[in-house]
């Protein structure tokens, strides 16, 4: 509002100058100065008046022009800056392991801020520092950390980082890291600079983060698999081992007190029950050496299942899949959870139903995927865990494992046989991509 003022007070007194000398001319001056010099005097006054306006109007629009032209190039560095950033994200993206991720992080922040060197240290989990990863000349870089100081500065020659820019790597507002970028010259970072480098300071941090939960995924996973095997283990092989302890002994009696044929009985229960526990064994190994290819699918891993679990338990198996079935693609979590239940569903039909066929059935409508199992044993009683039937903690982790995935599962007796019937919604557990 002053400058708006201003200008129009400089238009106010150019023409009331001009103003003031043509009236002059026409009354005081008239009688002094007679034709043309009357007229000269008006027209010198009229042309010093408008180029002293035209100066200041000249300044102003320089003024203006370069102030516009630090907005568009500041517009333009920001706009480079965006697009790069862009271009490094992606190319993170595509990167799996969290070395190469961290180190194309600080080899991006070096290159963006034209920096002689940038470095990224994280805390142990004992709050010391450690060197992640580092850019530039391998001789600045101390990855023992021995020099001065007691941030980042630790492991770069000093002489590298007379002028610094530092950004904190934070995961859940606690600081994790230090992401930094130095140069052998004075230097001065701008806003942008330091918006560059907070940037890629959050892209490491959510690379570390997704280690982190990876790594947790994976030890639940194990803990998981340990508990299966524990559970397994304890229904099958500790069990059997207990019966065939029992039955040596009986054997031992036997023997003493001459009572051949008798124990020559308990023998072929003793061969039995090696046989049981040698399918047990099979099974188990079988099911840790089943993993699931991206190229087979579910289906392919369940039909390459029951074709070993078939040939190991001699129990009849077949596998029918819809085509629909065949094209659906579950996230890995969830295609490992639907075939460790229709394994489980197996191994309890070969220990618990005294069947001759079992058949799985894999399907895909109405949003959902459906796996049934069934199987023309004896059907499964109203108290699971009695002799000869289902094991109440089988039962249970299947029903986990369903939960787990969104879906449900349904276990009924049938005539003859039992049927299971597992049901995942596609919506929470497609895969992506």
């Amino acid at each position: 509002m002053i400058f708006s003022r201003a200008r129009w007070v400089a238009v106010a007194l150019a023409l009331g100058a001009i103003a003031v000398v043509e009236l002059l001319s026409d009354t005081v001056l008239d009688s002094a100065l007679t034709f043309p010099w009357n007229t000269l005097m008006v027209v010198a006054t009229i042309g010093i008046v408008g180029a002293l306006g035209a100066v200041l109007a000249f300044r102003s629009i320089d003024r203006l022009a370069a102030t516009l032209r630090e907005r568009n190039a500041e517009l333009e560095a920001s706009e480079a800056a965006t697009r790069a950033l862009l271009r490094v994200s992606i190319s993170l993206s595509t990167l799996s392991e969290l070395d190469q991720i961290l180190g194309a992080v600080v080899e991006n922040a070096r290159s963006l801020l034209a920096a002689d060197v940038a470095l990224l240290v994280l805390f142990r989990s004992d709050a010391t520092l450690r060197l992640a990863a580092s850019s530039g000349p391998a001789a600045a870089f101390v990855s023992t950390g021995e020099q001065p100081g007691t941030d980042f500065r630790r492991f770069v020659d000093p002489t590298m980082v007379r002028s610094h820019l530092a950004a904190p790597v934070q995961r859940a507002g606690r600081s994790v890291g230090t992401l930094a970028v130095g140069s052998q010259e004075e230097r001065a970072y701008g806003v942008d600079a330091v918006e560059i480098l907070a940037s890629l300071a959050s892209q490491a941090a959510v690379a570390i983060e997704n280690e982190r939960l990876a790594e947790q995924l994976r030890e639940l996973a194990i803990r998981g698999e340990r508990e299966r095997i524990a559970r397994e283990m304890h229904d099958g092989l500790a069990q059997v081992l207990g019966y065939v302890n029992t039955k040596s002994q009986a054997v031992e009696e036997l023997l003493a007190g001459g009572r051949t044929e008798a124990a020559r009985a308990q023998l072929a229960e003793l061969a039995a029950a090696a046989r049981s526990v040698y399918v047990d064994v099979r099974e188990a190994i079988l099911g840790l050496t089943s993993p699931i290819a991206p190229e087979r699918g579910l289906v392919g891993a369940i039909e390459e299942y029951a074709r070993r679990f078939s040939s190991a338990s001699k129990l009849a198996t077949s596998v029918e899949a819809s085509p629909m079935a065949r094209e659906v693609r579950l996230a890995p979590e969830a295609q490992a959870q639907t075939f460790r239940i229709v394994q489980e569903a197996l191994t309890n039909v070969r220990k618990h139903a005294a069947a001759h066929r079992a058949s799985i059935a894999v399907d895909s409508d109405a949003g959902e995927l459906r796996v049934t199992v069934q199987d023309d044993g004896r059907g499964i009683g109203p108290d699971p865990g009695q002799p000869g039937e289902w094991p109440r903690f089988g039962i249970k982790a299947m029903h986990e494992r369903a939960e787990a995935l969104g879906g449900t599962l349904r276990i009924e007796r049938t005539e003859p046989g039992t049927r299971l019937v597992l049901s995942v919604p596609l919506g929470a557990a497609l895969e992506i991509g």
